[in-house]
């Protein structure tokens, strides 16, 4: 238990360094693009009638620094605002805290990415199986070929073809938006789970269909190098059943692939904003795109801070649970 905790102590240090890396880039990132959005906030302002001062307190409301005095003391007051969790002011929604729209949308991005990864990695993983076992046969050529095949595709164009085919040309699927707020109210049953399914099946297949071809691969090579350990022919030479024999080479060729999964929860939440915006759902990739139309900074880095942290924490969890579904790991450590 001891070192469980000093492994996980060293996890969230390293993730809060790299938090704070990422944050102080996109802080200078922003000070360093043309057309300054603070001095031009700044600037709106006063000419609206606001005097230095007051012109100067309504944009360190917004962006959470003054637009004046050393860069230094503008960084530090912005480090100030998210120790206190106070990502600013959005600019683009009149006034709205950039917490409670990040907040807000990250249910939506999470109900797609865990839904499609999840079942692409479950169909993934037995294609692969039956691939590997398979991989004379025309079956696995044909499983093996479909898989390099989706594997290559951009999950963006795999979003445009299903938006095509499935909300312009044939109309089986709504275009937009989490659930129909006209005929059904948010609540726990089931006429709103439903509604909120049926808009989001076609940017979680995207999802599914662009990430399945990388888990059967993945799958395929690593029950190929499984094959020919030691302990199946063991298994086999005790007269274990086929089927536990199965059991044996899935557990061992699987384990890989779960530090792979926990990642890559993480890393799609970067790419959700392609697929979100194509099917105008309205997640935090959406709200991303918005922000970056709009100039809205303070939504950028809230944004950019919530990608970000998603994937620090799929690492750490990658780690952690690779140590407790893998006994020679747990052993070592």
């Amino acid at each position: 238990m001891r070192g469980f905790l000093r492994r996980l102590a060293g996890h969230l240090t390293r993730g809060l360094v790299m938090i704070w890396v990422v944050v102080t880039f996109t802080f200078f990132l922003i000070r360093l693009m043309p057309g300054d959005p603070v001095q031009v906030q700044y600037e709106k302002l006063i000419a609206q009638g606001m005097s230095p001062d007051q012109a100067a307190s309504a944009t360190a409301v917004t962006y959470g620094f003054v637009p004046h005095g050393p860069v230094w003391k503008q960084y530090l007051e912005y480090l100030s605002g998210l120790i206190r969790l106070d990502l600013g002011v959005s600019v683009d929604s009149q006034g709205v805290a950039v917490a409670d729209r990040v907040f807000g949308a990250m249910p939506w991005t999470v109900l797609l990415v865990l839904s499609g990864i999840l079942v692409s990695f479950l169909v993934g993983v037995v294609l692969g199986v039956v691939a590997a076992l398979k991989r004379s046969t025309a079956v696995g050529h044909s499983l093996s070929i479909a898989g390099s095949l989706l594997h290559g595709v951009p999950p963006f164009v795999i979003a445009i073809v299903l938006a095509a085919v499935f909300t312009r040309r044939y109309r089986w699927f709504p275009s937009g938006g989490q659930y129909n707020g006209d005929e059904v109210a948010p609540g726990f049953y089931y006429d709103f789970i439903g509604d909120v399914a049926y808009h989001a099946f076609l940017p979680a297949a995207a999802f599914a269909i662009a990430s399945y071809g990388g888990w059967l691969l993945a799958m395929r090579s690593s029950v190929a190098s499984v094959l020919g350990d030691d302990f199946l022919l063991a298994a086999e030479l005790r007269g274990l059943t086929r089927m536990t024999r199965f059991r044996y080479l899935a557990r061992n060729a699987i384990l890989p692939l779960f530090t792979v999964l926990a990642i890559s929860f993480g890393l799609v939440f970067g790419g959700s904003i392609f697929i979100e915006r194509i099917f105008n759902y309205p997640g935090l990739g959406m709200l991303l795109f918005a922000s970056i139309g709009a100039r809205d900074f303070s939504m950028m880095s809230g944004a950019f801070l919530m990608i970000t942290a998603a994937v620090i924490v799929a690492n750490i969890l990658a780690d952690l649970l690779y140590t407790f579904i893998d006994p020679r790991v747990r052993r070592q450590a």
